[in-house]
């Protein structure tokens, strides 16, 4: 699903406070957008050479950001179980620490302002620019997590009608001084 991240922040010479430098790759700048507690984003996705469809297409998606206030690891809707919710965050290395106490109260006791990922759910609402008979379905959603040191983005699809795990990752690269870029989201 290739699109393209448009930043029109200039990214400083200096890392912020908590970053890492790296000098082959540098982490991209830190993102006050998108933060655990602003709870709600939406965007669009677009699939390439769908069997069915002549064109790209476009879906939209809205999306909560897990802040353990407002919307907690546990789904509870979407068809998804906490044993789905678990096992799906579980594919997350990031995750690894918080399951203890994702078990015991779903997350709601924990303080994740601070922590170096957010953990989101997208799911797709509406096809944008063909039917519904384009041989896709929406039917499920992502269970999504962004690194906030390297600007990456990993998600598993989860459709109880579809195969399991399906993987979303997207990769943050800086090329010649202009701005962070990803292949395949974008960010405005």
């Amino acid at each position: 699903m290739p699109v393209r991240v448009v930043d029109t922040a200039t990214p400083s010479s200096q890392p912020s406070p908590g970053q890492e430098t790296n000098s082959v790759h540098p982490s991209p700048p830190s993102c006050s957008l998108l933060s655990a507690g602003r709870g709600y984003l939406c965007g669009t996705m677009e699939a390439l050479n769908v069997p069915l469809a002549d064109t790209p297409v476009v879906t939209f998606w809205e999306g909560e950001i897990v802040d353990a206030k407002n919307y907690t690891f546990f789904t509870g809707k979407w068809e998804a179980s906490p044993e789905d919710d678990i096992r799906h965050w579980s594919k997350f290395p990031s995750f690894t620490p918080l399951l203890s106490q994702v078990e015991t109260d779903g997350g709601k006791s924990l303080d994740l302002s601070n922590y170096p990922h957010i953990f989101m759910r997208w799911k797709e609402q509406y096809f944008v620019n063909v039917g519904v008979d384009c041989g896709l379905t929406i039917a499920g959603f992502y269970y999504v997590c962004f690194s906030c040191s390297d600007g990456s983005i990993s998600g598993f699809y989860y459709d109880p009608s579809s195969s399991p795990f399906q993987k979303l990752e997207l990769k943050c690269t800086n090329e010649k001084n202009s701005g962070f870029t990803f292949s395949s989201y974008e960010l405005q």
